[in-house]
């Protein structure tokens, strides 16, 4: 299946609406288009900051009206932010998502991690780890090779067959302007999926995201109503729902200092899902900061020792981005260095 037409959302941020992104967003409209497919922007998704702050029922409306519309073949978000649970109310309270929600692609990482669990809810399957602005509007020459390669398998075949490894990595840009299109981000060697612990094979599909968001179903740390209002709708699956999946989990590019890293950890293993799982994967983290304290804490404080985990995923806020699809069967396979799903 080949998309024939995307549909842009803001979920989160308003940012793809501001004037310092339009040449970033006018990459991306060239690119998408140089494939051949139709773009189409939803109502709000280009009213900036401020409007999509203070407007949580516009962001609900494009996505009921994304999914109400026949002719667009993949959602994709324009970035993350951090309140998307504040579209809750919007599409939870009186069904107005289940009644439209259908299967479509969709695409999108870090806060829209709430949206995935939203449609895992639903029982749509997702797919994890790249969003437009973050990298279709990539302001090298090109997207980023590894990254460029999921998109297009993606938007091609409908499905994500297997990952591997990317074997770079590469430094965050902190510039984004104009002077800096064409312009490369530094390069690194990249040492592949390591095992830190438990068997090398397993299996089982695969859900979660953004550590940080999944966090907001445990605490409020960020916002007083987190918890209650994920809690009312039951957003997060239950300890019996977690059994055989694999949790996926990456760190966002605010770099949780170990300590945090360790709170939100020790939250998971208190609910039980390390005992439940089938395994876990853990993205790289951008730029690497904290790479060997994340990977202590996760040995020290996940208290089910036979746990396999696997470490250093080019998944998420890290660059390169694979794709990962939820809710499909995955096989884990670290002496091959392949994640393979089977449709």
């Amino acid at each position: 299946m080949k998309v024939k037409k995307i549909g842009i959302v803001s979920l989160s941020s308003g940012l793809l609406g501001e004037n310092n992104v339009k040449h970033e967003l006018n990459i991306g409209i060239d690119r998408i288009r140089d494939y051949g497919i139709e773009i189409e922007f939803l109502p709000h998704s280009l009213k900036g900051i401020e409007y999509l702050k203070n407007h949580p029922e516009s962001r609900a409306s494009d996505l009921i009206q994304a999914f109400q519309d026949d002719s667009i073949d993949m959602i994709l978000c324009a970035i993350g932010g951090d309140d998307t649970y504040r579209l809750l109310p919007y599409l939870f309270e009186n069904d107005e998502l289940k009644r439209v929600v259908n299967q479509k692609l969709f695409l999108g990482f870090s806060d829209t991690t709430m949206n995935h669990f939203m449609l895992n809810k639903l029982g749509i399957k997702t797919f994890y780890g790249q969003s437009f602005l973050s990298d279709v509007c990539e302001i090298s020459t090109e997207m980023l090779p590894y990254t460029k390669k999921y998109f297009e398998e993606l938007i091609y075949t409908g499905r994500i067959k297997e990952i591997k490894p990317s074997n770079f990595w590469y430094d965050e840009r902190s510039d984004f302007s104009v002077n800096r299109i064409g312009v490369s981000m530094k390069s690194h060697s990249n040492d592949g999926f390591e095992l830190i612990n438990g068997k090398s094979i397993f299996e089982g599909e695969i859900l979660g995201g953004c550590l940080e968001v999944i966090y907001y179903f445990f605490d409020n740390f960020r916002y007083e109503d987190t918890t209650i209002l994920c809690n009312k709708y039951g957003i997060f699956p239950t300890i019996k729902d977690w059994e055989n999946k694999i949790l996926l989990s990456e760190t966002s590019e605010e770099k949780p200092d170990p300590a945090f890293f360790r709170r939100i950890i020790r939250a998971l293993d208190d609910f039980g899902i390390f005992e439940v799982i089938s395994g876990l994967l853990v993205g790289k983290p951008q730029d690497e900061i904290y790479y060997n304290e994340y990977k202590a804490t996760l040995l020290q404080e996940i208290s089910n020792k036979d746990l396999p985990i696997v470490y250093n995923v080019n998944i998420g806020h890290a660059t390169p981005r694979c794709i990962i699809p939820f809710g499909i069967n995955a096989k884990v396979n670290t002496e091959q260095q392949v994640i393979s799903f089977n449709y």
